[in-house]
């Protein structure tokens, strides 16, 4: 992919119309099919020759290597020091050589160019000192209107790690927390068991929260743009929250927002596709079954079985593995793995755990994990299930 990387992520493969359909991007995708990393191509819909593999919060403190750095820096100097933050992106790719490398970053990270500070306590999690609570404080919002001077260490740390990976076979991830979810940190102040600030604004002042939750889908957009055009291949969308809403809740307050940001970066950038993952979407398979991101993430309180047949065989789906599975035994991993990969089948699936990667696992595990993505082809093959690139091609 050399050619296509070296130039920007927006002019690599743009296909000119603003309505792109999933068709016509596939059939772009197709033409370079050879030139573009596995995790890219399945993320795009297309066939593949096996299931790539990636893991939610594969940078974390169950690397010893990683705790040489958290344990003495505070979290939003390594996360916004872009030196730092590239060593410790590029640290699970170097030990397990996943297909995807995530940016190193945090979904808050957006919220200070708009005007609401945040900051990471040891032990205790993100902490705003004045959260959101009145019309007047989400009129007082700044836009995201110059990501590049007010955010400028996630450009340059997207634009080295893509260089970086350069001629090698993995793609790079950006991520976005949704709406929903930073609407609901703004609110709450902190990480909230109830989410009762913001369960208080839905049902007395609903008007407070939509105007916040519009602000917040404008600046993602421009946030989500500012990603790729630093070199982020895919975006992935975290509705970390989305456990505190039925699925009523759901379709009002979050989904209808991660849309509008789907639709208006496909718009602008229909090479790249797009992650939906919502903590807590279990129970909300008919509201995912109409998100329209080319991946929907699933979590671990699933079965893989039960969401394939709730969305689709031709949808793309990420997961779900739970992640205490990588404190089991090597018989138990595989086993896990294995139900993930025949459930979903051969075709559009990336191999991922259903939540984020828990301090404490063990890295040895995470390896494990990887290499069998890399043998997935053999081991539904042992299933009765052949990939793509192994089917007999029709005379």
């Amino acid at each position: 992919m050399a050619s296509a990387l070296a130039v920007s992520p927006a002019a690599a493969f743009r296909v000119g119309s603003s309505k792109c359909s999933r068709a016509g991007r596939r059939s772009v995708a197709a033409r370079c099919a050879q030139q573009d990393p596995l995790l890219l191509r399945v993320a795009r819909g297309e066939e593949a020759e096996r299931t790539p593999v990636w893991l939610m919060r594969q940078a974390g403190r169950y690397m010893a290597a990683f705790r040489e750095y958290s344990d003495r820096i505070p979290f939003r100097e390594r996360s916004e020091t872009a030196s730092i933050a590239i060593e410790l992106s590029l640290q699970p790719w170097h030990a397990f050589k996943p297909d995807g490398v995530i940016m190193f970053s945090d979904i808050l990270t957006p919220l200070p160019a708009l005007g609401i500070e945040f900051d990471v306590i040891k032990g205790k999690g993100p902490r705003i000192d004045n959260p959101i609570s009145s019309m007047e404080q989400v009129r007082a919002l700044a836009p995201m209107d110059d990501p590049l001077s007010k955010l400028p260490f996630v450009h340059e740390t997207l634009s080295t790690l893509r260089a970086e990976l350069r001629g090698t076979p993995a793609t790079l991830l950006g991520f976005i927390g949704t709406p929903w979810t930073l609407a609901a940190y703004s609110v709450e102040g902190k990480a909230e068991r109830n989410c009762r600030r913001t369960k208080t604004m839905m049902y007395n002042n609903p008007e407070v929260l939509h105007a916040l939750l519009d602000h917040l889908t404008d600046a993602l957009i421009a946030y989500c743009g500012y990603q790729i055009e630093a070199g982020a291949q895919v975006i992935q969308l975290f509705d970390s929250w989305a456990h505190h809403l039925s699925p009523e809740q759901f379709a009002e307050f979050s989904l209808p927002y991660a849309e509008r940001i789907i639709a208006a970066v496909r718009a602008k950038y229909p090479q790249v596709p797009l992650i939906f993952h919502a903590n807590g979407g279990s129970g909300k398979h008919a509201q995912l079954a109409q998100c329209t991101a080319d991946v929907i993430g699933l979590d671990w309180e699933c079965s893989m079985a039960g969401a394939r047949q709730a969305i689709g065989s031709q949808r793309t789906l990420q997961g779900n593995v739970d992640p205490m599975i990588l404190f089991g035994t090597e018989q138990a991993i595989r086993e896990a793995v294995t139900r993930s990969l025949v459930e979903a089948g051969p075709r559009h699936h990336i191999l991922n755990v259903g939540h984020g990667v828990i301090e404490g696992t063990p890295e040895e595990s995470v390896g494990l994990f990887c290499e069998l993505a890399r043998q997935s082809a053999d081991i539904l093959a042992a299933h009765g299930m052949a990939s793509a690139a192994k089917q007999p091609v029709a005379a």
